[in-house]
């Protein structure tokens, strides 16, 4: 009978404490809907002799009732006076009251009690990811092109509460989140997408009540070709009768397709393909093609071809017209003994690019650098400079190009001349002839300019000196004789005329007769009268 009362006690106590709402001490447990849930005893000694256990549910009033309720076979109590519910429904959430008391009952300090929640909690479920627009590939991965808009859409449902997250793990980025909310949609879009934003894009869904975490995932590829195009290139190969042709289109993801083709045709429209035969193709970025003498021509076109396979785009391409070689230069040069000579040649027109060399002699044997041969190449010039010239040097050089298409040489005949014995000779009439020239010149040039000449004696006169009175001469013949021994001046350059006047002396009546008999004495008679009559020459402007 007292250990009735002490329990019907402790229900009371317990029924008011579910009534209180006091809930801090409580335990929570969640199940799904359909699981199945064991809630633990509430003895803490697991040694204890219990004689009485009791479960009791917090009914929605605040009141309690006994569990399991008769009929009921999901809830029963387990050995150990464990609770389990089968198939747990969304009714079955609630507080649960467990007592339990030893026997004897010495002290109430002796009965325990124990209060669980159990929530009955669904999802995370349907959780989804997208990616548009974007196409999927055989694995699953999705791939979109550089440039593009891109959207990115997570949803998910769980019950009570959610919590959903957009994250995104690349290269340069790890876990990053894009967008995070609470409803059960979350939207997110890149525009004017780029490589760096290629890799792992996921939605993750977590239920806030069972600490439930469902995730989602797609690869997403950004795939691009550069705006470029191949370069098309030619390398040396150990063999000149062989080409070797490089071709590289850097910068293009996934990897692309590069094949060499020999064109034979126009193309028609852009993106058909380019008509020929192919020589070799590859799913790579750089690739290369060798060919031997035989294959090749002149005029003919090799043509790189390039393609991202899932790429949006056009093939691009590169192409190599093929040229022999053709060294240009003076075929023939004379020098003389003991100087030196430079032979030049020029050769710029191969492609590929020839390997060009000098040879001497009709054997064309090579040509050894040395004191004596200098070989110096300036662009596409190559040059052979002989030093102290022999007679021994005299003969045929080669300058020789080779590309893989032909061999071409341009030949070069050097005469080479003994100094002559008469050089200092001709170098000394040529000096004479030199300076006779000149003399001759500048006297031409002072008799050309005898006029301009001015007698002096007419300098620092004043103006009553050039107005004194000419007097005239009456005698034809003696005006005869003074302008005879003075001539006159021809006009100036500048235009102003210049008069020749005569100033004389007529011989007076009062000097001596002479003997007509005595020649000597009259002789020197009229020189002393011709030096008196010409007493000056005046320039009148």
């Amino acid at each position: 009978m007292e250990t009735v009362g002490t329990l019907v006690l402790l229900l009371l106590c317990l029924s008011a404490t579910a009534v209180s709402g006091i809930g801090s001490n409580d335990t929570v447990l969640t199940a799904a809907p359909g699981s199945d849930i064991t809630l633990p005893s509430c003895h803490p000694v697991s040694n204890m002799t219990m004689v009485t256990t009791m479960w009791r549910k917090v009914n929605g009033d605040g009141g309690t009732s006994p569990v399991p309720s008769p009929g009921e076979d999901r809830i029963r109590v387990l050995p150990g006076h464990k609770l389990l519910i089968q198939g747990v429904t969304p009714g079955d959430e609630g507080i649960y009251l467990c007592s339990c008391s030893s026997h004897p009952f010495p002290e109430p300090s002796n009965s325990f009690y124990s209060r669980y929640r159990l929530l009955v909690t669904s999802g995370p479920e349907n959780v989804s990811m997208s990616i548009g627009p974007a196409t999927a590939l055989s694995n699953g991965t999705l791939i979109v092109y550089r440039g593009s808009s891109v959207s990115f859409n997570c949803s998910g449902s769980s019950f009570p509460s959610q919590h959903l997250t957009l994250a995104f793990t690349g290269a340069w980025s790890s876990n990053e989140s894009l967008a995070s909310g609470s409803g059960s949609w979350l939207s997110y879009t890149i525009e004017n997408i780029q490589p760096s934003s290629q890799g792992l894009y996921s939605c993750r869904a977590h239920n806030n009540v069972s600490d439930q975490t469902v995730q989602k995932s797609h690869q997403l590829l950004v795939y691009y070709a550069p705006d470029r195009h191949p370069e098309c290139m030619w390398a040396p190969a150990a063999d000149a009768s062989h080409a070797l042709f490089n071709c590289t289109w850097f910068g293009a993801y996934p990897t692309p397709t590069l094949r060499w083709v020999e064109d034979q045709g126009d193309q028609g429209n852009q993106g058909a393909h380019w008509k020929g035969h192919v020589f070799v193709t590859d799913l790579r970025d750089s690739l290369s093609l060798s060919l031997n003498r035989s294959l090749l021509s002149e005029g003919q076109t090799l043509r790189c071809m390039a393609k991202n396979s899932l790429a949006s785009g056009k093939e691009k391409s590169c192409s190599l017209t093929l040229k022999p070689p053709y060294p240009k230069g003076e075929p023939l040069v004379t020098a003389l003994e003991g100087t030196s000579i430079t032979l030049s040649c020029t050769e710029d027109a191969s492609i590929p690019p020839a390997n060009t060399t000098w040879r001497k002699g009709l054997q064309q044997d090579a040509i050894v650098p040395g004191s004596k041969y200098v070989l110096t190449e300036e662009g596409p010039v190559f040059k052979l400079t002989i030093h102290n010239l022999t007679k021994d040097d005299e003969g045929v050089f080669f300058c020789r190009s080779e590309n893989p298409l032909s061999v071409r040489e341009l030949e070069v005949g050097l005469t080479v001349r003994p100094p002559s014995a008469f050089t200092g000779a001709i170098i000394g009439v040529f000096i004479a002839a030199l300076v006779v020239g000149l003399a001759v010149i500048v006297a031409k040039s002072l008799y050309s300019c005898r006029h301009h000449i001015c007698l002096g004696g007419d300098f620092g006169q004043t103006e009553d000196d050039r107005r004194e009175v000419l007097s005239l001469v009456d005698s034809d013949d003696d005006e005869q004789i003074f302008q005879d021994a003075v001539p006159r001046l021809p006009p100036l350059t500048n235009g102003s005329h210049m008069t020749l006047a005569q100033i004389h002396q007529i011989p007076s009546g009062d000097h001596e007769d002479v003997d007509p008999g005595d020649t000597s004495s009259q002789q020197q008679e009229d020189t002393e009268q011709t030096e008196q009559l010409v007493d000056r020459v005046t320039y009148i402007f």
